[in-house]
């Protein structure tokens, strides 16, 4: 059976693609080409929503290993998600980060206007 060669990317889909892009570039991702529109027979097999239009930016890590397709749907609108989703909510929970100083992020982050969802944890002494 072939087998899976690299992890490529995660795509997200947002309501505010600035914003987010804003967010995630804060925490250390670089913007990886142009932002672009995409739509046509490609989008609309690979999604299976017929019509639809949609504007990407791909972020990726400082070594260009892994990237974060982050994407706004121009056509059709997107649909609200929960903002208050618990954890057993089916849908992407995480997208995991190494960063050097956890504490003086979350800080930064905070400052503004970002806050954590519950807390920060020690998992088996790491």
């Amino acid at each position: 059976m072939p087998r899976i060669q690299r992890f490529d990317h995660v795509g997200i889909t947002v309501a505010d693609l600035d914003a987010v892009q804003d967010f995630f570039v804060r925490l250390g991702l670089e913007v990886a080409g142009e932002r672009m529109v995409v739509e046509g027979e490609f989008l609309d097999t690979v999604i299976g929503m017929p019509g639809s239009r949609t504007e990407i930016v791909m972020l990726s890590t400082p070594g260009g290993d892994t990237t974060l397709e982050l994407s706004r749907f121009l056509r059709p609108g997107h649909l609200p998600g929960s903002p208050t989703a618990m954890a057993n909510e089916l849908g992407l929970r995480n997208v995991a980060f190494e960063v050097d100083d956890l504490g003086a992020l979350v800080a930064a982050l905070a400052a503004d206007g970002f806050g954590l969802v519950g807390g920060i944890g020690t998992y088996e002494g790491a």
